[in-house]
């Protein structure tokens, strides 16, 4: 194909999106009034922007932030810091603040993501949850719906203290869980015991749907500022959402007992975190409209996509199946092609930490490693998954998926 055929099918997909499209304009601006109504009832103010350094005591704007962030998703409270590395970090401080030793942590979405196989001990590690005593389960889903029956029988017969359910799909081939689906579990496992805390992964999640997981019953939900809600302005940090005396224990994780929540200084992130947000359901809807037109198009291509362009989506991420490491190794290194930073990088495999295969990523964007930028990645290994994700922009997604299929005809 030639750079007229490529865009002349690229455009014939896009004209099939057109209803797709306004339904994701709606819940963009559902998602803007709550952002903005959340801003304005606490009172934003320049003087939030203000940066603290040191201890970070009295951060007027930390503190602003993390009251907007609980009346977003409408929880009790929550904890909002540039301390926290990653949403994988944000995971790992979590459950270190919710197990003790001899405690039972179950996950009912199947085997986790691969940089919480070290924290939990599934791969082994001596800081990991098993080191100390945390024992770990885990029941697999069953066409791509957790297994009802197995879990009402499990909790009937093991005392779980934590129950870790990961909403997106991470390096599998599976469908990310939708919140119908986390609605109906939670349900059942109350029903049960009503003590068990139930904790979200709900990373790539935010704004896809209009109800979040602590509105169907969630105790804790954990996110990454580098993925959906920082927009793609916030450098790093994350979030973790829920109960206020399980956002206590998290504080206190992350920084020290006693002190907790009330140190840690912003160094002047506060504008950039809280821009991230008000800009987050607009950067959202760009990346659904960019994931739904690749998946038509690669679709049209004649490779394997998940989800279809017609399907439900949970969350951002768009698989496309090539059954070659080859094909996937150019399909990346065309995203790269069509990215703004380091266009003219060329990604290799390589033996990425906290994974156990390797891993090629493509991640030309403005902070390092943001994936709610335009990027794609994915593990060398069977079936050669491409995991295509983000787009600041719809048009800036369009483009670079057009150069990548044209980097893939030249290759």
């Amino acid at each position: 194909m030639n750079s007229r055929e490529i865009i002349e099918l690229v455009e014939s997909a896009e004209s099939e999106l057109k209803e797709i499209f306004s339904s994701i304009d709606k819940t963009a601006y559902f998602y803007s009034e709550k952002v903005l109504n959340a801003m304005q009832h606490n009172n934003l103010s320049e003087g939030c922007f203000n940066e603290t350094t040191g201890y970070g005591y009295n951060d007027l704007g930390r503190d602003t932030i993390e009251n907007i962030y609980k009346e977003v998703f409408s929880s009790e409270d929550a904890i909002v810091r540039n301390q926290f590395v990653s949403g994988s970090h944000a995971l790992s401080v979590t459950l270190f603040a919710l197990l003790r030793p001899g405690d039972l942590l179950l996950s009912i979405s199947g085997l986790p993501y691969d940089t919480l196989h070290e924290v939990i001990g599934i791969k082994d590690n001596n800081s990991s949850l098993a080191s100390f005593g945390v024992r770990y389960d885990q029941i697999d889903l069953v066409d791509d719906d957790f297994d009802y029956e197995k879990i009402e029988s499990y909790l009937k017969n093991n005392k779980v203290k934590v129950i870790e359910i990961q909403r997106s799909k991470g390096y599998s081939t599976r469908k990310s869980i939708t919140i119908d689906k986390i609605d109906r579990v939670i349900k059942l496992i109350k029903s049960i015991d009503k003590d068990v805390i139930i904790m979200i992964d709900n990373c790539y999640c935010e704004m896809v749907e209009r109800i979040n997981p602590i509105e169907v019953g969630a105790d804790v939900v954990v996110g990454s500022l580098i993925k959906n809600l920082g927009g793609g302005l916030a450098p790093n940090g994350a979030y973790v959402v829920g109960s206020k005396n399980l956002i206590e224990l998290v504080g206190e994780r992350l920084t020290l007992p006693g002190e907790g929540r009330e140190v840690g200084p912003t160094l002047g992130v506060n504008k950039q975190i809280l821009q991230g947000l008000f800009f987050a359901p607009s950067v959202v809807a760009s990346s659904l409209k960019t994931s739904i037109l690749a998946s038509r198009v690669m679709e049209k291509l004649n490779y394997k996509v998940s989800p279809k362009y017609d399907e439900s989506r949970a969350d951002i991420v768009q698989n496309i199946e090539f059954n070659d490491p080859d094909l996937l190794i150019k399909f990346v290194q065309g995203i790269q092609s069509g990215s703004p930073v380091d266009s003219n990088a060329i990604p290799i495999a390589w033996d990425m930490p906290g994974y156990s295969d390797q891993v090629i990523m493509a991640a030309g964007s403005f902070t390092q490693g943001s994936s709610i930028e335009l990027s794609c990645d994915g593990p060398i290994r069977a079936p050669y998954i491409a995991y295509l994700q983000g787009g600041l922009t719809y048009d800036y997604g369009k483009l670079g998926l057009i150069k990548a299929i044209e980097y893939m005809e030249k290759n």
